[in-house]
Order: structure tokens, then C-alpha cells, then sequence
């Protein structure tokens, strides 16, 4: 008998996928190099993964 894939998690229709982006504050370092901040997706908290209610309660969650 052959293993069964495991389904994918559904991407998150927040943010498509890309759940940390980093923003540029528009200063730079004495090096040149700009200033950013990590800004990570509030519905997935940086999975970029969606799970419903019924994934959760399967999982034990």
C-alpha cells in the first residue's frame, strides 16, 4: 500500500502567501543601506497558511 499525500493547507487570502514583507522606513545606515521593518500578516501569524475550523479540530488544535 502506497503512503497518501497529505492534502496542501490553503494559502491564506490575506496575503497570498507572503506572510512577512519588510518595509523601508525611508532612512539609511552610514553604509548606505536602508532601514526596514518586518511586518508579518495578522490572520495566518507568518504561516502564510489558512486553516479552517475543521482542519484545527482534526489536528487537535
Amino acid at each position: 500500500m502506497m503512503p497518501q499525500p497529505k492534502p496542501a493547507m490553503p494559502i491564506c487570502g490575506d496575503c497570498d502567501g507572503f506572510p512577512v514583507v519588510h518595509i523601508t522606513t525611508g532612512t539609511t545606515t552610514p553604509t548606505g543601506q536602508r532601514h526596514t521593518l518586518p511586518a508579518t500578516c495578522s490572520t495566518c501569524h507568518g504561516t502564510g497558511h489558512h486553516t479552517t475550523r475543521r482542519t484545527a479540530l482534526q489536528a487537535g488544535r
